[in-house]
């Protein structure tokens, strides 16, 4: 859902930019929050030494998964969004730091979304799914039974919800500044259309990762951490007791797994996905590009200001082999993605506790 240069007309981009940039403002200081937040790790470790490192994993997983366009419809495919999962692994406002740092790293490097689009690509791709999905994952959670279950449910439920209400917001943004004339009927009835399906993949691939980490390091999940703390006491006859549990499954397992060994597999997981599998992904144009070209919307695209870029189009400049080309581009995006958000939450990390000291 990537949104090109030209698609919208330059005062509204004017103002989606500064809304995004008002969007990231407000995340950077809830970022440092969550970063600073959570229960001790196994090893005694506080919750943001571990969130920060993992905050700069989630958002080069999600660039790696984004190169992988799965089939949808005839001639449409769809590839994951990322703003649910980040905002149940992470949090919400780290959430939409990460894909915020995966839409800016392909608008730069890989000319992937325009430039000039940047704030309407952030807006939609980043806010508006965050902000929906994590408001749906915590509502469901909170009358859900506790377990994790209802976690990998919720966060399905709440991806699949996200791709939609992106779908809505770029209809409303283009019938407010779209630069063609196009029924916003059409527009609307096939871009809600077609990203309904895209939701499902966006689901399946949020509650399969959402409930990996669940298995082997349930404290590494925002969204469980409410499920993670000590249970409350009772005053009985003037004695302490445990509160009942509200479920037998209980959420906090002991983990299997060091935050190490999680990341190492984590990385190697986003590089195979980038720079082996994305040469198997579905050639087909995404939701939008279908809708843009079906409806005449992409009339007024202009080229890419990196156009020239020599890893545009998620290839190696002057490589003439195309697997290795896509594959070498893929493992470099991988890469820079994950040194920038990881420098980004690192020095949010250190700031708060500079703050906190």
């Amino acid at each position: 859902m990537h949104v090109p240069d030209g698609f919208i007309n330059a005062p509204l981009s004017a103002a989606t930019g500064v809304l995004a940039a008002g969007a990231v403002a407000v995340s950077l200081r809830g970022a440092r929050r969550e970063l600073a937040g959570g229960p001790a790790g196994p090893g005694g470790e506080p919750g943001g030494e571990r969130t920060a490192p993992l905050a700069g994993l989630v958002a080069a997983f999600i660039f790696a998964v984004q190169m992988l366009n799965f089939p949808v419809a005839a001639g449409t495919s769809g590839h994951l969004l990322g703003g649910a999962l980040a905002a149940i692994l992470v949090g919400p406002c780290t959430g939409i730091l990460c894909v915020s740092v995966v839409l800016l790293m392909q608008g730069i490097l890989f000319a992937d979304g325009g430039l000039t689009a940047l704030g309407v690509n952030i807006t939609d791709m980043a806010v508006v799914t965050t902000v929906v999905a994590y408001g749906v994952f915590r509502g469901l959670v909170k009358v859900l039974p506790r377990g994790r279950r209802s976690i990998t449910g919720a966060a399905f439920v709440a991806a699949l919800l996200s791709v939609p209400a992106a779908a809505v917001a770029f209809t409303l943004i283009y019938a407010l500044g779209g630069t063609t004339d196009v029924a916003l009927g059409k527009v609307a009835t096939a871009m809600i259309g077609v990203h309904v399906l895209i939701g499902i993949g966006e689901a399946v691939i949020t509650a399969l990762t959402v409930g990996a980490v669940l298995a082997v390091r349930p404290d590494l999940v925002h969204g469980a951490r409410d499920l993670t703390r000590p249970r409350l006491k009772l005053r009985v006859d003037g004695d302490l007791v445990d509160a009942p549990a509200p479920a037998p499954e209980p959420v906090a397992a002991a983990p299997r797994a060091s935050r190490r060994a999680l990341w190492i597999t984590g990385l190697v997981t986003s590089l195979v996905l980038a720079g082996f599998v994305s040469f198997y992904a579905s050639a087909n144009p995404d939701g939008l590009e279908k809708v843009a070209a079906d409806h005449g919307i992409d009339r007024a695209a202009e080229e890419h200001a990196s156009a020239d870029s020599p890893l545009a189009d998620y290839g190696v400049k002057d490589v003439s082999d195309a697997r290795l080309s896509g594959g070498l581009a893929g493992v470099i995006g991988v890469g820079a993605t994950v040194v920038a958000g990881s420098a980004v939450f690192w020095v949010l990390r250190r700031r708060r506790a500079s703050e906190a000291s």
